[in-house]
């Protein structure tokens, strides 16, 4: 039997037997939807229909109940399948697991883990190793480690390799790569681009020559993590301010570059404002700098003050503490208190409180003296023929004698005694004699007096410069007019103005605010 369906052109049913429930598709367009098949939709014969096409209705389309009824749960893959994807709360606890295992690790190594919680780490045991291994060949300790356990937190390949990389090229010797990374491991989490090479180049632009960027690194690692536009930028503004040469700034940053990370308010402008109120002008101060740029580093509570006072004790004068700073700039940075100088020449001397006071004066550097180098010098003027108490009144003249080269002073001495034929108590009236070079004046100058007959003190014979000698071997007579002073510290020599210098100071001590030192 042969019946049209209805609204689809080309479909034909075709029924093998009227009471038959089977039913055959004869013809059918493929691309039209048969809504035969379609369950959720299923195709309802009209009810006027034969009671002989009821089995075609049961068996060829769902029942409503059927259809109404919810559709059956998708069996979940099962754990082996390779579709299968774990769990949010699986993630969590697998993750955990491994977080545990890693930790385990580092605490038999003797790593305190505490402070890793919430840091990105390896998911493995094994690259954890890999990672700890890496940094013991760098020379870092496990001690090391714990004092900055995020370090554990940077990838070899990503992080630790090419900063590593990039501080070689630069000049960075491996040697020092272990005390580098100890004084700054936070460079191990820098971008070379972004954090380094920026620093790098504007090291440069303040007059740092290219050969001694990787010493500044090496002295001052920190220096990498500094702003470019905060504590370097103005330390270096006020430096100038004061009376820094320009250009000389960039060797004052290669031998100090520690002066990168001081704060103005806080560190130098409070050491160059006390310097100034002990009589140091402030230019002064800046030539100190220029040629001693550590002394930046001394405390100003701990050390300068303290220091100031212990000099005033041991008799140097108010109005000569600035002098003795000028010419020792290092005198603020020992242990003066801790020292036993004074009793050293006040027995051994035989100085006062005052005479010891005016040797400072003369020679700062007489506190550094060690006690051997004294009385070996002692010993010589004693051996000499001088008295222990001309010896003292020789060093208080001229404390220089305490320092210098004891085989010079020997032929010093022999030539006195054998060629010049003078009074030893001429050598306790001017102890200078020894400071002069035999060769270049003092058997020079003997010469020309001996064979012009002149008689004279050693201090006329010496005491002047070639120039003015010349001029005396022209007069016919000696003036005490003529004698010249003792030769002692100029301030003034401090304040002569370098090349650079043309223009007047345009910086201004209260635009110099702190902040924040590290990035």
């Amino acid at each position: 039997m042969k019946v049209q369906v209805l609204g689809r052109p080309g479909g034909h049913l075709l029924f093998s037997h009227p009471k038959s429930p089977i039913i055959c598709l004869a013809h059918q367009n493929p691309l039209a939807k048969n809504p035969i098949f379609y369950p959720e939709k299923p195709y309802r014969r009209r009810t006027h229909a034969s009671s002989s096409a009821a089995p075609l209705a049961t068996s060829a389309a769902p029942s409503r109940r059927a259809a109404d009824a919810p559709a059956p749960a998708p069996a979940r893959p099962s754990p082996s399948s390779l579709y299968s994807r774990p769990s949010l709360q699986q993630m969590k606890t697998e993750r955990a697991a491994n977080r545990a295992r890693v930790y385990e690790f580092l605490r038999s190594l003797g790593v305190v883990p505490d402070e890793l919680d919430g840091l990105e780490l390896p998911v493995t045991v094994d690259v954890m190793r890999e990672r700890v291994d890496f940094l013991h060949s760098l020379g870092l300790t496990v001690d090391d480690i714990n004092s900055y356990p995020l370090v554990l937190g940077c990838s070899v390949k990503k992080n630790i390799v090419p900063v590593l990389d990039y501080l070689g090229k630069l000049g960075v010797r491996k040697a020092t790569f272990t005390e580098f990374l100890r004084r700054y491991p936070q460079v191990l989490h820098s971008s070379v681009v972004v954090d380094l090479m920026p620093v790098v180049k504007y090291l440069q632009g303040l007059d740092i020559r290219p050969n001694d960027i990787p010493r500044v690194l090496e002295r001052y690692p920190e220096v990498l993590g500094f702003k470019l536009e905060g504590t370097m930028s103005t330390s270096v503004a006020y430096l100038v301010g004061i009376g820094v040469g320009r250009r000389e700034i960039g060797g004052v940053l290669t031998r100090y570059p520690e002066i990168l990370g001081m704060r103005v308010g806080k560190v130098i402008k409070p050491f160059v404002e006390y310097l100034e109120s002990i009589g140091l002008p402030r230019l002064a101060v800046a030539r100190l700098i220029e040629k001693r740029p550590h002394i930046l580093g001394f405390s100003l509570e701990e050390q300068v003050k303290p220091n100031v006072e212990a000099l005033l004790e041991f008799g140097v004068r108010q109005e000569a503490a600035a002098s003795v700073i000028a010419q020792y700039p290092d005198i603020m940075g020992l242990e003066l208190k801790a020292t036993s100088q004074q009793s050293l020449f006040e027995s051994n001397i035989l100085v006062d409180h005052d005479e010891f006071g005016r040797v400072i004066e003369k020679m700062p550097h007489a506190v550094s003296l060690s006690r051997s180098t004294v009385l070996k010098h002692v010993d010589f003027l004693k051996g000499c023929g001088f008295l222990l108490n001309q010896v003292g009144r020789m060093v208080v003249g001229c404390p220089q004698l305490l320092a210098l080269n004891l085989d010079i002073m020997k032929m010093s001495f022999e030539y006195f005694q054998s060629e010049m034929d003078r009074d030893l108590e001429e050598l306790v009236a001017f102890p200078a004699f020894f400071t002069y070079g035999l060769e270049s004046t003092v058997r020079p100058r003997h010469r020309i007096i001996a064979k012009r007959g002149i008689k004279c003190s050693l201090a006329w014979l010496l005491n002047c410069s070639d120039e003015k000698f010349e001029e005396r071997m022209k007069y016919d007579s000696i003036g005490v007019e003529e004698m010249e002073t003792e030769p002692s510290f100029d301030m003034k020599s401090l304040l002569q103005p370098t090349k650079d210098e043309e223009s007047t100071s345009e910086y201004d001590d209260s635009d110099y605010e702190d902040t924040e030192e590290y990035l």
